[in-house]
């Protein structure tokens, strides 16, 4: 079975945990957007792994891990990501393998974005997490990107690099008063990291298509979550990918045919880490609260995550979006011990009322969560093993989220360990 793994609030919601445990069933587990700027936190026997290009499959031994085309890959980055889960006793050798079409972050990417935001007025700024991923999109649309396959020849990155560091020059020197980059070192340093990625290297999608016409299942994994997507997400506060399940069509060269599930993961209350409006957020008081217990600080940044209440407008728009077959809910457990839970059923805005998610960033940033009120619990459900052990007020509220969303959900998760986990 091929099952594409899909983040459907702001990014952040648990998606590492669902894909560690569904790569258990899985041959192959595939990257297929984002970059280094998102991280999937894994607790395993007590040891916590936090992968921010490598496929979280990573940790099983006998898994394939596949770094598609759609993801934009920091060479040093992976390097260092690699080296850190062999020192871990992860065998990762004969194990990995990247898309030869996959862009490359260059320093000079990670210099610009860096600039940018510093340049951008308070309130305007995006958030980024610094780490190159948007000005390497935007080379690779611009088509002036630099490819893994682009280092086989030297004669030809040469040529390439050329004229991209003349044209990064002009900007950096022009707008920004920057001094300009070296031609010299950024050539040398694709000499140093050439040969360590080409033994990486194949066709991906070739590969992931013999895998599904021999029978192998895979699972592909993605970054971020729907609100975040550059077409469906709250632009201009996105990242630079489409973190929905087009994405993973495109960032791996599958077809849609060979897809059987779509599965989305929402935490049980909603998070955003950066800038941009979320209509259902906190007061300070709850909001620290939340943080504390459900740890909610950025695994890439460790900035603290802004934290709200469950928005089924936003869950909606990702269902539809993405197709959803079910759905994974995730810490349910942090919920515990608050009197009561809301959830915004629709929005208010300019006066009139909606069920829909408004694409217009004036008016989502002007929107006002209606609410529904439903009876908390007390009981510490980190225990639980199946449906009937949750507290009565956990189970009504996960069947309303149901309702509210259209969805069934088939994966509750009341704990950070594998085995903390309910299957319906």
């Amino acid at each position: 079975m091929n099952r594409i793994l899909i983040g459907a609030q702001w990014g952040d919601e648990g998606k590492g945990k669902v894909i560690d445990i569904l790569a258990a069933k899985s041959d192959v587990v595939v990257r297929y957007q984002g970059g280094p700027n998102a991280g999937h936190t894994i607790k395993v026997h007590g040891r916590k792994f936090v992968l921010h290009l490598i496929p979280s499959g990573v940790l099983y031994p006998k898994k394939v891990c596949v770094i598609g085309n759609g993801v934009v890959i920091d060479p040093e980055a992976l390097f260092e990501e690699i080296d850190m889960l062999e020192r871990g006793g992860v065998k990762v050798r004969g194990r990995l393998f990247i898309s030869d079409q996959a862009h490359l972050i260059f320093p000079y990417h990670l210099l610009m974005d860096r600039l940018r935001e510093a340049s951008l007025k308070r309130g305007k700024a995006i958030g980024t997490t610094k780490r190159g991923i948007g000005p390497c999109y935007a080379d690779k649309m611009a088509r002036v990107g630099i490819r893994v396959c682009d280092l086989k020849s030297m004669s030809y990155l040469r040529q390439r690099l050329s004229d991209v560091v003349r044209e990064r020059n002009a900007v950096l020197t022009k707008v920004y008063k920057h001094k300009p980059i070296s031609f010299k070192k950024t050539f040398a340093y694709c000499k140093k990291i050439r040969s360590r990625l080409l033994k990486l290297a194949i066709d991906t999608p070739k590969y992931l298509y013999e895998a599904s016409r021999a029978g192998k299942d895979i699972l592909f994994e993605g970054a971020q979550g729907t609100l975040l997507d550059v077409d469906h997400g709250t632009y201009p506060f996105v990242t630079s990918s489409n973190a929905t399940v087009g994405g993973a069509i495109t960032g791996t060269g599958i077809a849609p045919t060979f897809i059987d599930r779509i599965l989305g993961v929402v935490k049980a209350y909603t998070t955003r880490v950066g800038e941009g409006p979320f209509p259902s957020q906190f007061p300070a008081g709850l909001m620290e609260i939340v943080q504390k217990k459900g740890d909610e600080f950025g695994s890439t940044t460790g900035r603290p995550r802004r934290c709200g209440w469950f928005d089924a407008v936003i869950a909606g728009h990702a269902v539809r979006i993405n197709g959803l077959d079910a759905m994974a809910i995730m810490k349910l457990d942090v919920l515990s011990g608050l009197k009561e839970l809301k959830i915004a059923t629709a929005y208010r805005v300019n006066g009139k009322v909606t069920r829909d998610y408004p694409h217009a960033i004036n008016e989502f940033s002007a929107a006002k969560p209606i609410y529904e009120t439903m009876k908390g619990w007390d009981e510490d459900i980190t225990g639980c093993k199946k449906w009937s052990d949750l507290p009565v007020n956990a189970r009504k509220y996960l069947k309303r989220l149901e309702q509210l969303t259209g969805t069934p959900i088939k994966i509750v998760s009341v704990g950070s360990q594998r085995h903390q986990t309910i299957f319906l």
